[in-house]
């Protein structure tokens, strides 16, 4: 079974920028879709970017020209550039990728998440 581990949250000041990382590890043979999510107190999770294996991009229209996804095939690991952070950005942020596995010779997709890393931006 496939694990995702997100790290490289924490606390910056407005106006600063994280680089969070998420690697998948474990029984897999192939990832399709990547993608990064949020969720802030009291609200739903949010999608804030995704690329696909072939590196098309797509993002909220919140973070567009402040945030940038891109990903390593070669070590299943997928990455989310934040710049110009607001406060609004304060949110647990969560992995998601389309992870492929085999089993008897059958391929099966499962949609898997991380554990989440906080980010809080704050004065």
């Amino acid at each position: 079974q496939a694990q995702l581990v997100e790290s490289g949250g924490g606390l910056v000041q407005p106006g600063g920028s994280l680089r969070l990382s998420c690697a998948a590890s474990g029984s897999l043979f192939s990832i399709g879709a990547m993608a990064w999510y949020r969720q802030a107190p009291g609200n739903q999770r949010e999608s804030v970017a995704s690329i696909t294996s072939g590196g098309s991009t797509n993002y909220a229209d919140s973070v567009k020209g402040r945030f940038t996804i891109s990903r390593d095939n070669a070590k299943n690991t997928v990455y989310l550039q934040m710049n110009s952070l607001k406060p609004e950005d304060t949110a647990v942020y969560y992995c998601n990728a389309d992870v492929w596995t085999t089993s008897g010779g059958v391929a099966t997709m499962l949609s898997s998440w991380g554990q989440g890393t906080h980010v809080t931006v704050s004065s």
